[in-house]
């Protein structure tokens, strides 16, 4: 039986008990612990310098259900006007759409359902050191994600987000505390030592200076003088100015000011996407090349239009996964290069650092200790998890990107093999709902190329993983992202529900709910919410919450942007049915 009430009778002295009981279990590093690897993560906590204690918060009053305030469910920022830059103001709402292609809908199943997990999503925040040398803006013309005029203001933007989680009172739809938040990878962008900081430091709280080179000023592309980018400080008519974009005197030294995140309130979990693991988010690790252009003084900031279409189709196709083309290029074109201020801490970081900074007792926040890796994890080198979403249900973290290259994913057999054991050690065992996470969708795990420490190792691509998810009836959702885009599929007996990226408009986040429905089917819920940034923006104001406003509004401008990430209806705000089994 759940230990979550019926949501029909949450009240507040339910809300705060379960609450207090999610604090006082992290606060001994076993939060929704187990197996070895909690056993492992308990160790470690209790060997090691304590974690510093959280900044109390108030917990937000117990919502009547269900709500709408403060998520897309209550209003959606939109554009005023139809051509040229255009503002946002505040937009109709999207609505909650029930979908029953794995479940019959029951009427009277709302008076009837128990909340068994309530928790939030964030997925392909992309912090971005926007000055590193190893970034590829000169590929503009070629693909409009090789620079973003929104992309100085991540840090203010993904701040604004944990401030919007912060002050959510719980489910939408069932009212019930939400125990944690994950987040399914391109957590940074360049696998940057820095962006990795920053990461860290906006999801457990802290001050973070995006900023890297000189410490005084802006060295990148926004300054360059050249009309590919949007010059916001100069009055040169550049490409983006022409097509509508602001004037905007101090932008860039306001871009590079300090920021503070009050650092999430709920525990918080960490899945590993493409951008964490590799140079570029796509060139195999290892090769100290990246690690000297990435930290030197000179940044490459144009191409010829030939050259930049040659290079793209390489990366677009995997034809490139050693970057041996972009190594040709950058030493070729190396007398063409800006100089720059170098800096260190610009680095791709390696697996083992990705995992050590996560286990540092200071980054524990609210926590769990590690945020789903422990000193196992560390040991063995491994990236992939479980732990305890709630009483009733089992999550699983997986690692998809491909070490062998490209930024498309797959798995190896040594994680399919441990997931399926996972799997049916759990209908042995505990018989747990089961929500799985990774970064890739089952559309993007196409890439089978060997990984260089495994070579006899064979890969594994999303339909060979559906097949095994489907094959185990405890497994309810399979979560994700990568795409930059809603889309939710049908798969079985489960549903695989990916969530839009944070860098790019519409900017969004996912609250997800299972609920028993106690007439043979669970629901599944996702309701869609944005930062807590307004979504009017002022011109004038160059504070935290009007850079990260304009965060969302440059990205809605951005030449190129695709239109279509929101999804349709049926991938935003939904109710999901499927046969309880």
């Amino acid at each position: 039986m759940s230990r979550i009430r019926s949501a029909a009778t949450f009240d507040r002295r339910s809300f705060l008990t379960a609450t207090g009981a999610v604090g006082a279990a992290t606060g001994l590093g076993l939060a929704f612990g187990v197996g070895p690897d909690r056993q492992a993560q308990a160790a470690t906590v209790t060997s090691g310098p304590a974690p510093a204690a959280p900044v109390p918060v108030d917990a937000p009053a117990v919502p009547h259900v269900p709500y709408t305030k403060g998520t897309t469910l209550g209003s959606v920022a939109a554009p005023r006007g139809s051509t040229g830059y255009r503002r946002l103001g505040d937009g109709p709402a999207w609505n909650r759409v029930v979908r029953t292609d794995l479940g019959t809908a029951h009427g009277g199943r709302e008076r009837r359902r128990t909340a068994l997990a309530s928790f939030v999503q964030f997925t392909d925040l992309h912090l971005v050191d926007v000055q590193s040398p190893l970034r590829y803006e000169y590929l503009r013309a070629e693909t409009a994600s090789a620079w973003r005029p929104q992309e100085a203001l991540s840090v203010a933007g993904v701040v604004s987000l944990v401030e919007r989680v912060n002050a959510l009172p719980g489910g939408p739809a069932t009212g019930a505390p939400l125990s944690c938040v994950m987040t399914t990878g391109d957590n940074t962008d360049n696998n940057s030592k820095l962006e990795l900081d920053w990461f860290l430091t906006a999801m457990s709280g802290g001050r973070i200076t995006p900023n890297s080179g000189d410490p005084r000023r802006y060295e990148g592309v926004q300054d360059s003088g050249l009309k590919l980018y949007w010059q916001p400080d100069s009055a040169l008519r550049d490409a983006d100015k022409k097509a509508g974009f602001p004037h905007l005197h101090g932008f860039l030294q306001a871009a590079i000011r300090t920021v503070h995140s009050p650092g999430l309130r709920l525990p918080w979990y960490s899945t590993v996407g493409n951008h964490d693991s590799l140079p570029g988010g796509c060139y195999a690790p290892g090769d100290p090349f990246w690690t000297e252009i990435a930290t030197g003084g000179r940044k490459l900031e144009t191409l010829p239009a030939a050259e930049a279409a040659k290079v793209w189709k390489a990366v677009k196709d995997g034809l490139d996964p050693k970057g041996a083309d972009f190594k040709r290029l950058l030493t070729s074109h190396s007398k063409q290069a800006r100089r720059v201020t170098p800096d260190e801490r610009r680095a791709p970081f390696t697996r083992a650092e990705y995992l050590r900074a996560h286990l540092d007792p200071a980054r524990t926040g609210a926590g769990p200790h590690g945020h789903g890796y422990t000193q196992a994890h560390l040991d063995g080198n491994r990236l992939y998890y479980t732990f305890k979403i709630s009483d009733d249900v089992l999550g699983i973290s997986l690692d998809t990107t491909d070490p062998g290259g490209h930024y498309t994913g797959s798995i190896g057999d040594a994680q399919l093999r441990w997931l399926e054991g996972v799997l049916k050690q759990n209908e042995k065992g505990d018989k747990l709902h089961v929500l799985v996470f990774s970064h890739h969708t089952s559309k993007t795990m196409n890439n089978t190329r060997p990984d260089p420490a495994h070579p006899q190792e064979k890969r594994h691509g999303g339909p060979e993983l559906v097949e095994v998810l489907a094959a185990h009836p405890r497994v309810a959702g399979w979560i994700n992202g990568h795409s930059h885009k809603n889309e939710i599929l049908a798969h079985g007996g489960f549903w695989e529900v990916s969530t839009a990226s944070h860098i790019d408009f519409p900017q969004l986040a996912r609250v997800i709910e299972l609920v028993d429905n106690h007439d043979g089917t669970l629901s599944l819920f996702a309701t869609l919410v944005e930062s807590a940034a307004p979504h009017r923006t002022d011109f004038t104001d160059l504070s935290q919450t009007g850079l990260a406003a304009l965060y969302r509004e440059l990205s809605f401008n951005a030449p190129e942007a695709r239109t279509d990430l929101a999804g349709t209806s049926r991938d935003r705000n939904v109710e999901l049915l499927l046969k309880r089994r």
